[in-house]
């Protein structure tokens, strides 16, 4: 029967055998005399010791009745181990039944750190967690804030949910360091280090201006005596307290400025991951992105597109981060700047994503320098008396157009699988034949990085037309290379009649006639659903006559209101 006595150990009672009484006692003695050569924070160090070792205990007893034997002082001592330097430690146990062990798979636990922190400390405790910089996790949060509005919500609900790291034991754990009587005492040696120094700095500061305030008393006093004392002391104290006022005001637009940085540099950020991603359909990602126009030096470009965005992201993208860091280093003095490598790594890559945009932008200025041209002549069957009806069509399986107009707007179509520029900036005229024989003139525009590449770009414009008796139907769209979305295409059709052949422009031909001559200067609009006849030099409409003098009756009945009376009189 073994005699059981009642031991308090940090902060808890524990009913425990004597034999495990006197094994507990001489291990924290071996470990006390372990720290008698250097004394400072051993107390502290003792202290945290017990308390891991009360906190494993109480894992372990299930039952406040149940007494702590042998066996369980042997695994608190297995998981706690002991520092290889303690030769005086293992040398005092050499006689015991048992050996020590570190224990390097402890775990790593999710805290809040006190130490490191903006507001409570649960950006720096999950970075710990998941061992990424602090920062990283800063910026993650502020997204979800500015991004989907819940990021906030997230940040309180953890700073309630997470402990704060407070005993030394708790921040190795959030660490991921073993929880053993090596890495406590580091912990407490550094944090005494740490003290000693803020308080080596205070007092530093303390004792200059203790030495600065003594030498402002002592000029006062050598004043007073000497009879030198100084004049308009209210108005300087006066200035002094402005100066303070307004260098507190600065302060404030400082801290303003650098909420206002943080907000504007984030959305920007945002913005640009969104359009990257979301937008921008990059090409390693093989994301359809048939929707989206992208800037004009995009096409027909040596470098893949994905390259491109990610330059452009890149080249906005760095140097509002270090506007970010920026803004959160005037908010907080512990925010650290980034380091001459991190740095030197993302000037390295900004300057790179430059040079792709110059080379970029310049392989697009020769790309766009020359203006070519393709011309397709045929004849049309069109005789003196002849009537040609000139009607425009589209193929609404391509793209479909409620409205066909003349535009220069392009869209992005697929067709046969293939990606290609639709457009419909088509130009219709139709003029006297200077020969014995009616024509038609298709001629194709473009431009290229010289006279021959911009021609042979003209000439692979797929535009097609149709006649089917007296009856010309023209594609009112064109088909061109993807690549050549931004090469200002276009193409003129002109329409060679001989003398005395008939034109009838149906509706369909309304927004593509150019600038027809016709005798009466009747606007292009206006020329649809009538006849014109080709006269020798001109086109004359053959069945507006009645619609032109109604216009001019009521164009003259403005100017004088007993215009109709009078024509009524005379006829």
């Amino acid at each position: 029967m073994n005699k059981t006595i009642n031991i308090n150990l940090g902060g808890f009672f524990f009913h425990i055998d004597e034999i495990a009484y006197q094994k507990l006692r001489r291990y924290l003695e071996s470990i006390s005399k372990s720290l008698s050569d250097d004394p400072q924070g051993k107390n502290e160090i003792i202290a945290d010791i017990e308390a891991r070792i009360s906190e494993l205990l109480s894992e372990k007893i299930t039952d406040a009745r149940q007494v702590v034997n042998e066996n369980d002082i042997d695994d608190i001592i297995k998981i706690m181990g002991q520092p290889e330097d303690y030769v005086e430690a293992e040398e005092s146990y050499n006689e015991s039944s048992y050996s020590y062990h570190r224990n390097s798979a402890s775990g790593k636990k999710l805290f809040r750190d006190g130490d490191d922190k903006f507001l409570g400390g649960v950006a720096s405790g999950i970075a710990h967690y998941f061992d990424i910089d602090t920062i990283w996790v800063r910026l993650g949060l502020l997204a979800l804030f500015l991004g989907a509005g819940f990021g906030f919500l997230i940040y309180i609900i953890l700073w309630i949910l997470l402990p704060e790291a407070k005993t030394t034991a708790e921040k190795l754990q959030m660490e991921g360091e073993p929880v053993n009587i090596d890495n406590i005492e580091k912990k407490i040696r550094k944090e005494f280090n740490n003290v000693s120094e803020n308080v080596s700095e205070f007092a530093n500061k303390a004792s200059e201006k203790i030495k600065d305030g003594a030498s402002e008393f002592s000029d006062k006093i050598n004043q007073t005596f000497s009879g030198k004392t100084k004049k308009n002391n209210g108005i300087q104290d006066l200035f002094e307290t402005l100066g303070k006022i307004i260098l507190a005001i600065f302060k404030v637009i400082g801290k303003f400025i650098g909420v206002l940085i943080i907000f504007v540099s984030a959305a920007v950020i945002l913005s640009l991951i969104i359009g990257g991603f979301s937008v921008g359909s990059l090409e390693f990602l093989n994301v359809d992105g048939q929707f989206l126009q992208y800037p004009p030096f995009f096409y027909d470009a040596a470098l893949p597109k994905w390259i491109l965005v990610l330059s452009v992201f890149l080249l906005i993208g760095i140097p509002f981060l270090i506007l970010f860091i920026l803004g959160l280093r005037i908010l907080s003095s512990s925010v650290r700047k980034p380091s001459k490598t991190a740095s030197l790594t993302l000037l390295g890559i900004w300057i790179v994503a430059l040079l792709a945009m110059i080379f970029t932008g310049l392989e697009y200025g020769t790309s766009y320098a020359n203006y070519g041209q393709s011309t397709d002549r045929n004849t049309l069957s069109i005789s003196k008396n002849d009537t040609l009806k000139i009607k425009m069509v589209n193929d609404d399986t391509i793209y479909y157009r409620h409205n066909l107009r003349k535009s220069s707007s392009q869209e992005q179509v697929a067709v046969d699988g293939k990606l290609m520029t639709y457009s419909n900036y088509i130009k219709v005229d139709v003029k006297r034949s200077s020969t014995d024989e009616s024509y038609i003139i298709i001629q194709k525009e473009s431009r290229g990085k010289n006279k021959s590449n911009a021609s042979k770009n003209a000439e692979n414009i797929k535009y097609k037309y149709t006649v089917l008796d007296n009856t010309i139907v023209l594609d009112a769209y064109f088909l061109s290379a993807y690549k050549n979305m931004w090469k200002d295409e276009e193409i003129n059709i002109t329409i060679y009649l001989i003398e005395n052949a008939y034109v009838y422009f149906d509706n369909s031909s309304k927004n593509f006639l150019n600038d027809v001559e016709n005798e009466a200067d009747i606007y292009d609009k206006e020329m649809v659903n009538h006849h014109f006849i080709i006269t020798e030099s001109t086109l004359k409409c053959t069945d507006c006559v009645a619609e032109i003098i109604e216009e001019e009756r009521e164009v003259m009945k403005k100017v004088d209101n007993t215009f109709d009376e009078r024509i009524e009189v005379t006829i």
